[in-house]
C-alpha cells in the first residue's frame, strides 16, 4: 500500500533510497542495537518489527525525496501509516506469547517507533502541514540520545514507564492524522504543536531524573 502510494508519480528515486534506508535498518539490528545482541533466534515479534522498519522506510523515503503524496495517494499513506501504529501494538503480545521477549526486541521496537516518527515528520514538513519545526517530533529522541553520548549520566537506563509508552502512540496518532488530506493549517499546526508539547514535556520528565539521579 505504501510502495503504490506515490510509486507512480514519484518515479524510482524513493524506491532506491527506502531499499538502501531497510538496508541498513536489517545491517544494524543483525550486528547489534548499541549494547542489545540480537537473539539466536529472531522470531516472528521481531520480524513484525522489521516489517514497520520497511513501512518507514518507504515514508522516509518519500520526505527525502520530496515525493509528498496527494489525494488518494496521501490516504494511503494515512491508511498505511495507521496499520504500522497497530503493528506497534502486536510485536510485543508476540513476544510475550512465544516466550521470546528480549532487551534487544524492545529496544529494536523503540528505534522502528523513532524511525517511524521521524519519517513522518519529514513527510507532514514536505506536504504543508507544518513548519519545519514539526521535525521536532522525530528529532527530540536522537537528540536524547546525542546528549547522552556527551554526558552519560544522561545515558542510563530509564525505568519502565507506562507514561513514555503513551506519549509514543500519541505522537504517532497526531502524525498519522496530519497526513490526512482533510487536516489543514491552522488545524494540522495545532494538533502538531500539542504533540510536540507532550512529548516535549515526557523528554523534560526523564531528563530531570536523570539529572537528579
Amino acid at each position: 500500500m505504501l510502495a503504490a502510494a506515490w510509486a507512480a508519480p514519484a518515479g524510482a528515486a524513493p524506491a532506491c533510497l527506502a531499499l538502501a534506508i531497510f538496508a541498513v535498518v536489517v545491517a544494524v539490528a543483525r550486528g547489534g542495537l548499541d549494547g542489545f545482541h540480537p537473539p539466536d533466534r529472531f522470531g516472528a515479534a521481531n520480524a513484525v518489527t522489521l516489517a514497520r522498519a520497511g513501512g518507514a522506510a518507504l515514508i522516509a523515503a518519500a520526505g527525502i525525496a520530496g515525493a509528498a503524496p496527494a489525494g488518494a495517494a496521501a490516504w494511503g499513506v494515512a491508511l498505511a501509516s495507521a496499520a504500522l501504529l497497530a503493528l506497534d501494538g502486536i510485536d510485543g503480545w508476540l513476544a510475550r506469547r512465544a516466550g521470546l521477549a528480549s532487551p534487544f526486541g524492545a529496544r529494536f521496537d523503540m528505534e522502528v517507533d523513532a524511525l517511524t516518527g521521524l519519517a513522518l515528520a519529514l513527510l507532514v514538513w514536505q506536504m504543508g502541514k507544518a513548519g519545519p519545526w514539526v521535525l521536532g517530533l522525530g528529532l527530540m529522541r536522537y537528540a536524547f540520545l546525542g546528549l547522552g553520548r556527551l554526558r552519560p549520566a544522561f545515558a542510563a537506563p530509564l525505568p519502565p514507564s507506562r507514561r513514555r509508552k503513551a506519549v509514543c502512540v500519541v505522537q504517532l496518532a497526531a502524525l498519522t492524522l496530519l497526513v490526512a488530506p482533510p487536516v489543514v493549517p491552522p488545524l494540522s499546526q495545532a494538533i502538531a504543536a500539542g504533540a510536540l508539547a507532550l512529548l516535549g514535556w515526557s523528554f523534560a520528565r526523564d531528563l530531570l531524573w536523570l539529572a537528579r539521579r
